[in-house]
């Protein structure tokens, strides 16, 4: 079947918390673990069936906002997404005080019982109206990014279509095209900070009454985190001591290659002077040479692509009133991994090709895990496949950037370097507002702004109020949609820069160990899965030192560029 085909039909809530209600009456009063274990399986099918319909329905209604039938479907599943919550919850707590547990866990393995704990923690039935307020605010905010038409150059442009030109050779091409970007989220600049401030205000309320101090915990525990913000908090003192110093110097060689006395905000995206590597064709070309690809880098990855093209799942061109972001989805139902994105010009839409396509070939390989509870990776592990992905692609980025792939490799690398202090700074804002709900608006961009000055010293909004505010994380949906999320892709580059390391070293073991890691879906936690893919945790000591070595001096032997 084609995506097309793909039946979306909205669920019976009524129909199947009965179900749930006597498959819930059962489990309790199951005799023996291999009954219970029965019933476990009974409610995976109806996990399957409602996460199958909200995929469905999210999926197209990021297709088109306007689309009416979607769009009423997104306001059905952000008041009812809460009421599945909720009843499933009731099924988790009676999982977790089963008399046969440990016959359980070990049938099943501990993380599955680290996730029904998780589950329990994180849901009430006093909450079920503040997740319906959090839906609808995330809602909002998509809405208006998505719905968004910038007037440039006699042209009516998504965010998206704009940042070509963010990324034009003429100076003031990039400067006049940033400014209509900030001027956009300036004249939301109230609206987003209320969305923001009542989602605060929520997120903090749940906490509360879940008995939490703050939603800092909860969010640690919605994300089925295996570790602390301490560790944290101390994973962040290696990135100011060993990754800042390296991602400012390559500011810096970038402003001496572009012969600038100093780089301004809507220089930061160009590279090079000759302009940045480009995909050498259209979308439709790009696929074609991603089919080649990943048909050369191995078996599993030419089966799983023949699939996505066959099944049609792909969704990659820009236009009006689609959802501004780009994600893997998986339907599982039919275990198909979706790819949405919006395709743009830019180096960034084979970074799409390789990033998204190594969540759904991570999807796709663990589809032999029948749990969804296990098949599904914890949120912290899910980038390391994605990220690493994009690094394992290297040898074939000559066929999309033909003379530019030289730029590519090095603009990627120094990239992923560049990003960790960024990734920080994303994640510690959001410790900072949680741990103090009430800081004003203006107090939070007051701090915004303080880590900036802290791990990225080379911003510099001269020429822009609106970002000397301190107000550029606007534009960054995670903090509002995903709370917490962030610090996942730094951890997962560190992990990536490893495996880009180690393929210099032996390109198989590399990519066996990382097949092995896509393999073992949600089975570990992230410290175990780490491990699992002989890699080092990025919050063991010396860890980001021994790789930050070799990424300077790769960089450095290969900065001959104009």
């Amino acid at each position: 079947m084609r995506f097309s085909e793909f039946k979306y039909e909205r669920p019976n809530y009524e129909a199947i918390k009965e179900e749930m209600e006597l498959l819930i009456n059962a489990f309790e009063n199951a005799k023996s673990a291999k009954e219970q274990i029965d019933i476990i399986h009974k409610v995976n099918k109806i996990f399957e069936l409602t996460d199958t319909m909200l995929a469905l329905s999210y999926i197209r209604h990021s297709l088109n906002t306007k689309d009416e039938f979607y769009d009423n479907e997104n306001d059905y599943w952000d008041e009812q997404d809460p009421l599945y919550e909720e009843l499933y919850n009731r099924y988790y707590k009676v999982l977790a005080k089963s008399p046969f547990r440990n016959e359980i866990e070990q049938e099943l393995g501990k993380q599955f019982y680290i996730y029904v704990d998780s589950e329990v923690k994180t849901m009430s039935p006093e909450i079920v109206e503040d997740l319906q307020e959090e839906n609808k605010l995330t809602s909002q905010y998509d809405e208006i990014i998505a719905e968004a038409l910038i007037d440039f150059k006699g042209e009516k442009l998504t965010l998206p279509a704009l940042d070509k030109y963010r990324e034009d050779k003429d100076r003031t091409v990039r400067e006049a095209a940033a400014n209509a970007r900030y001027k956009f989220f300036a004249e939301h600049e109230e609206t987003f900070d209320q969305i923001y401030d009542k989602l605060i205000k929520v997120r903090t309320k749940m906490a509360k009454k879940l008995g939490l101090d703050s939603f800092t915990e909860l969010g640690y525990l919605r994300m089925g985190r295996a570790y602390t913000p301490q560790a944290v908090e101390k994973f962040r003192k290696q990135v100011l001591e060993h990754i800042v110093p390296v991602a400012s110097s390559l500011y810096d060689a970038q402003r001496k290659r572009l012969g600038y006395e100093e780089l301004r905000y809507f220089d930061l995206g160009f590279k090079y002077l000759s302009g940045n590597a480009t995909p050498k064709g259209d979308p439709e070309w790009i696929l074609e040479q991603g089919v080649k690809m990943y048909h050369e880098m191995s078996p599993e990855t030419a089966d799983f692509f023949d699939y996505m093209v066959n099944t049609e799942l792909f969704d990659v061109i820009g236009r009006p009133n689609k959802l501004d972001a780009g994600y893997c989805y998986t339907i599982e139902n039919y275990q198909a991994p979706f790819i949405f994105a919006n395709f743009n010009g830019t180096k960034g839409d084979i970074d799409v090709l390789t990033h998204e396509v190594g969540h759904a070939f991570q999807g796709r390989e663990s589809r032999h895990i029948e749990l969804m509870e296990l098949r599904d990776t914890t949120q912290d592990s899910s980038e390391i496949h994605s990220m690493s992905m994009e690094f394992f692609a290297w040898p074939w980025m000559e066929s999309f950037f033909k003379e530019d792939t030289k730029k590519y490799k090095h603009s990627h690398l120094s990239g992923a370097v560049e990003f960790i202090p960024y990734g920080i700074v994303v994640d510690e804002y959001q410790h900072i507002i949680y741990g103090n709900p009430d800081l004003t608006p203006a107090e939070r961009k007051v701090a915004w702004r303080e880590l900036e000055k802290q791990y990225l010293p080379h911003k510099n909004y001269t020429g822009c109020d609106y970002l000397e505010r301190g107000n550029f994380w606007h534009q960054q949906s995670h903090i509002f949609t995903d709370p917490f999320y962030y610090i996942d892709y730094v951890l997962a580059q560190i992990c990536a820069l490893q495996l880009w390391k180690r393929m210099h070293d032996n390109r198989e073991d590399a990519w066996n160990d990382y097949l092995r890691l896509c393999q073992a879906g949600g089975k570990m936690t992230f410290p175990e899965l780490v491990e699992y893919g002989n890699l080092k945790s990025p919050f063991e000591d010396g860890c980001v030192s021994s790789i930050i070595t070799e990424i300077k001096t790769w960089l450095d032997n290969n900065k001959d560029l104009e």
